[in-house]
């Protein structure tokens, strides 16, 4: 036998290729091949016809494993702030194209309502200048009304900006000698009069609230505030300015963070930022009142140890259900339902798991029943209600899992006949129903206490500056930069929230004399 396949395989090159060791194809039989294999005898038909079986088989892992593949960037591309936790700011230009709209109608029609007062603009009582226009003739007759007094006056107001220009204050101090001992005497300066020549705490203010409150990068706040005022200003001066300002607010930062550690309902998120050429994290920690922002080279709980709220931390934590933050257990945990219903929508269009959109339902069913039952002023649902809920969510998630039973296993990355160490990959779906089972109670919390919030959209609302910033300015040069924004910028978000004038609460914190925040309101 080997002395034809030597033969075969030197008439034809393909022939060998079947007997040679190397893996068999399908596409190497050709009908010459076919017909040396046969002259071979049944020994050799039968091992060819076997290593054609595995290879079939080899190409059909492979297929599963390629399709599975396909799926899985299919649904990377498909996702976006509509069905993932993606940023809006990650879909592109033309936004995305909502196939369904998670809000429910109010069956009001578009624009502004019956009865609504509206706004507009109101004369002042005391206006700062009157400029009198006088009636010289009558329009009629054109008969002389210089000496007739006028009978009414028709008033009408103009809003506009005074000059912009600084003011230069200069200090005179005076130095006397005495005439009994011929010793000078200098007169003392406040004590905000330092140097030779410097900017004033609102010029100050005005600098660190357009660098911190409206995001813009150095460059454009130095231009901003040569054209308004007509007062050059370097951006060594406004880093100056900036962290003179942080080193001010460091006791109101303390303070914020006591505060937090005490809510009895604190929201947390976190992202990514660019940071000395690094991947930093940036921190939110959020209440209706306060706000506390930290950067930190770590995610998890490394770095929520450095900032130091949650390991104190024994309300109400809400977040998107990561791993880090479950791993506190001296505070009870309330999680993202806003993140649950876009997860759900990917599954549901993208993955046709018919046990989406009736969880989709459900969880908007129960906030609809919590929000009728907040407005009429009542505390918590019936117990029947509850049960009821109760009942359609296990309902689902039973569904779910059912459905799953029924889906062939993933296939392993590996290959076949290889293990891979770690946890089984799992579908998207599957990992959504373990959560939906294993946190049910964190997931609807907001059902069973009405101060606990229905999503963690308070922390992402705090934590998208950030964002905006990044987008802006693109980076933080330096780690210390990065402190000082989250410094700064946690004392204006607290001051936004606790209805202070922000260029007010600014010229104090210059001045060194920073507002504290009040007592907490209820998360």
């Amino acid at each position: 036998m080997a002395t034809d396949v030597a033969t075969d395989a030197a008439e034809n090159p393909k022939a060998g290729a079947v007997t040679d060791g190397s893996p068999l194809r399908p596409e190497d039989i050709t009908p010459e091949t076919a017909r040396a294999i046969y002259r071979q005898g049944e020994e050799a038909v039968v091992q060819v016809l076997c290593a054609l079986a595995a290879a079939v088989m080899r190409l059909e892992q492979e297929t599963v494993q390629l399709r599975r593949r396909i799926e899985e960037l299919e649904g990377q591309l498909a996702k976006n702030s509509h069905n993932s936790h993606k940023p809006p700011g990650s879909d592109g230009p033309g936004g995305v194209r909502r196939t369904q709209s998670e809000r429910v109608r109010s069956g009001k029609k578009a624009g502004g309502q019956q009865g609504h007062g509206g706004t507009t603009l109101k004369l002042v009582a005391n206006p700062d200048r009157i400029v009198r226009h006088g009636v010289t003739h009558c329009a009629t007759c054109r008969h002389s009304l210089e000496d007739v007094a006028p009978t009414a006056i028709e008033r009408r107001q103009i809003i506009e900006l005074p000059p912009l220009n600084v003011e230069v204050t200069e200090h005179q101090g005076e130095i006397k000698t005495c005439p009994a001992c011929g010793k000078q005497s200098r007169a003392s300066f406040p004590e905000n009069v330092g140097a030779v020549v410097a900017y004033g705490p609102r010029f100050q203010a005005v600098s660190v609230y357009l660098l911190h409150h409206h995001l813009l990068p150095y460059a454009r706040t130095a231009a901003l505030m040569a054209d308004l005022f007509a007062q050059p200003v370097s951006q060594g001066t406004l880093v100056g300015f900036q962290n003179r300002c942080s080193t001010r607010l460091a006791p109101v930062e303390a303070h914020i963070h006591a505060m937090l550690r005490q809510a009895p309902v604190a929201h947390f998120d976190e992202t990514g930022v660019d940071c000395e050429k690094k991947l930093y994290w940036m921190h939110s920690i959020s209440t209706p009142s306060l706000t506390a922002y930290a950067i930190d080279p770590k995610r998890g709980t490394e770095a929520m140890e450095r900032i130091g709220i949650l390991p104190h931390f024994t309300g109400r934590a809400i977040h998107d259900s990561w791993a880090p933050y479950l791993a506190y257990t001296a505070c009870r945990h309330g999680l993202c339902n806003v993140h649950h219903l876009r997860e759900l929508t990917f599954i549901a269009e993208q993955e046709r798991e018919p046990w989406a959109a009736p969880m989709k339902e459900c969880l908007m069913a129960i906030h609809h029943a919590v929000d009728c039952a907040k407005k009429q002023g009542r505390h918590h649902l019936t117990p029947q209600v509850k049960q009821r809920f109760y009942a359609v969510y296990q309902s689902i998630v039973n569904q779910g899992f059912r459905f799953h039973r029924r889906l062939d296993p993933l296939p392993s990355p590996s290959g076949p006949g290889k293990k891979k160490r770690g946890r089984k990959k799992q579908r998207p779906g599957k990992n959504l129903l373990d959560r939906l089972k294993l946190h049910q109670s964190e997931i609807l919390a907001f059902m069973d206490d009405f101060d606990v919030p229905f999503s963690n959209n308070l922390a992402e609302q705090d934590i998208r500056m950030t964002k905006v910033k990044q987008k802006i300015s693109g980076c933080f040069r330096s780690f210390n930069g990065a402190q000082s924004f989250c410094r700064i910028r946690s004392y204006l978000s607290t001051a936004r929230k606790q209805g202070w004038h922000i260029l007010s609460a600014l010229e104090a914190a210059v001045q060194g004399f920073p507002l504290l925040p009040r007592p907490l309101l209820s998360g």
